[in-house]
């Protein structure tokens, strides 16, 4: 960018001064631009609760070996619907922020088995407990762990309908990160998207209308305060 002084009097060099002061109208000077916000760069793993438990011993799950291989997986020494689900749903939920194989499969596993095995009134219990794991597999910014929490929270909200009224409260906590990924959707026009339903937007989207039909009448109020461009599913179907 030329200069705009006079070439006799200019000095060749320019200098770079902060923005939005006087120094910005002198002359031969330069004002850098703004430093970019890496707002969706894929934060740093961490080592959960999950792991460390698993590593020590506490966690009554492990992976099911056979002489051809890998058979079922995910074997459980104690059977899911027999544990303390406010000790062991909160630790599974911790471990959905794992990216490394196996702690993130056996952490999803584990989340889906005691979802399915678990009472309404059991896991009723634990909702509280569980917002923080959540927001924090949210906060990691990776698409793949993002998936894995909002699937694991649909399923929580299938459980019974008292689930998605407990839910209401936390919104505040669980949507910012859903705000920021809710347009990552493609437009193919007219041809056949053979990954429909499971790109991060879409999941987003399914997650948003699951918790405005469970979440009762303030629901969709609350939403809409933390997602701005959510339009209501249920009074636009």
């Amino acid at each position: 960018m030329p200069c705009w002084c006079e070439p006799r009097m200019c000095p060749g060099i320019r200098r770079r001064v902060p923005a939005f002061g006087v120094q910005a109208l002198q002359q031969c000077t330069w004002v850098p631009p703004p430093c970019r916000i890496p707002i969706f760069c894929i934060r740093g793993p961490r080592i959960s609760r999950f792991r460390r438990f698993l590593l020590r011993g506490d966690v009554p799950i492990s992976r099911e070996w056979s002489e051809r291989g890998l058979k079922h997986f995910v074997k459980w020494h104690i059977a899911p619907e027999l544990l303390d689900y406010r000790r062991y749903l909160p630790l599974f939920f911790d471990g959905l922020c794992e990216a490394q194989f196996p702690y993130s499969a056996l952490a999803r596993h584990g989340v889906g088995d005691l979802l399915a095995a678990g009472t309404e009134r059991q896991i009723l219990r634990t909702v509280p407990m569980l917002i923080l794991p959540m927001r924090e597999a949210l906060n990691t910014r990776n698409p793949d762990i993002i998936i894995a929490t909002l699937r694991a929270l649909q399923q929580l909200l299938r459980v019974g309908p008292s689930i998605g009224l407990a839910l209401v409260p936390y919104y505040r906590q669980l949507l910012p990160v859903l705000n920021l990924y809710k347009h990552w959707t493609v437009n193919i026009g007219g041809y056949i998207d053979f990954q429909g339903g499971r790109r991060l937007g879409d999941v987003i989207n399914a997650t948003l209308e699951l918790l405005e039909q469970c979440g009762g009448p303030d629901a969709y109020l609350n939403i809409k305060y933390m997602v701005p461009t959510y339009e209501s599913y249920v009074h636009n179907r």
